[in-house]
């Protein structure tokens, strides 16, 4: 978590969910403020829940552009609360938390290549009524010859409050440098909880009679049906950066998280 500074003037691009509250806030926040294109931003405010968030973040994956998130969500884990009338000084008071994606690339049953980044996840879910059948290789060695389960996963420690949380994955500190390996539903071997990997892990999944029991693999919100293959790694040289109010830094929120009953 580190300081930023701030123009005088911060020129600002507001993003909104469809969310009627979020839409209605969205209108009244450029109206007061200003809003410009996210390429020519200063930072982005995102106004919505964690999804929108996420579609914001997507948004200057290319570009060193923070994302501030107000709630008109649901959730809200990754926003901050409304504060309209001083929202620029919230945005000079707020402190920066800086994150590195996941980067999976794959193959499918056509021969389609993919690649996709994720900030939260990546998943492999079956398609079908039967179990999905994938063997699991770390660092270029086989570590579990197969998993049958519902899917697996790979999560951040900014992720980990999310998807993994409710498949039973563990809740990560957001400078462990950790990632989750966590199954989905694990069938055999019935009592394998996953695993805790270095930040720099090389992740593989072969998926097995992929004909009879095809997988799909989901990075954030981006889905690839029929996958063979999915290698995850941290995408070291993306780096993105959300803004946090004082006293909800998201270190803090996450440790708060591990206490909940």
């Amino acid at each position: 978590m580190t300081s930023h500074s701030l123009p005088e003037k911060p020129a600002l691009a507001f993003v909104s969910s469809h969310r009627p509250d979020a839409r209605a806030a969205y209108k009244r926040l450029k109206t007061r403020y200003g809003d410009v294109a996210i390429e020519d931003a200063d930072i982005v405010v995102a106004l919505g829940g964690d999804g929108m968030m996420l579609e914001a973040l997507h948004a200057v994956m290319a570009r060193d552009i923070p994302v501030y998130g107000i709630n008109y969500g649901s959730v809200g884990f990754l926003m901050n609360n409304p504060a309209e009338d001083d929202l620029i000084l919230h945005l000079g008071r707020a402190e920066k938390t800086s994150i590195h994606p996941l980067r999976a690339t794959g193959r499918c049953r056509d021969g389609q290549a993919f690649s996709a980044l994720a900030i939260n996840e990546v998943s492999l879910l079956r398609q079908k009524h039967q179990t999905a059948k994938i063997r699991i290789s770390v660092d270029d060695k086989i570590r579990l010859d197969e998993l049958a389960a519902d899917g697996i996963m790979v999560a951040t420690p900014a992720g980990s409050t999310a998807y993994n949380a409710s498949a039973h994955g563990p809740i990560l500190p957001l400078g462990s440098r950790t990632l989750a390996l966590t199954p989905i539903s694990a069938f055999r071997p019935r009592r394998w909880r996953g695993a805790l990997l270095s930040h720099n892990s090389k992740v593989r999944f072969d998926v097995l009679e992929p004909e009879t029991r095809p997988v799909a693999a989901v990075a954030d919100n981006q889905e690839f049906r029929d996958v063979l293959t999915v290698d995850i790694e941290e995408a070291a040289d993306v780096r993105l950066h959300m803004l946090f109010d004082e006293g909800r830094a998201l270190g803090e929120r996450i440790l708060i998280e591990q206490f909940q009953a």
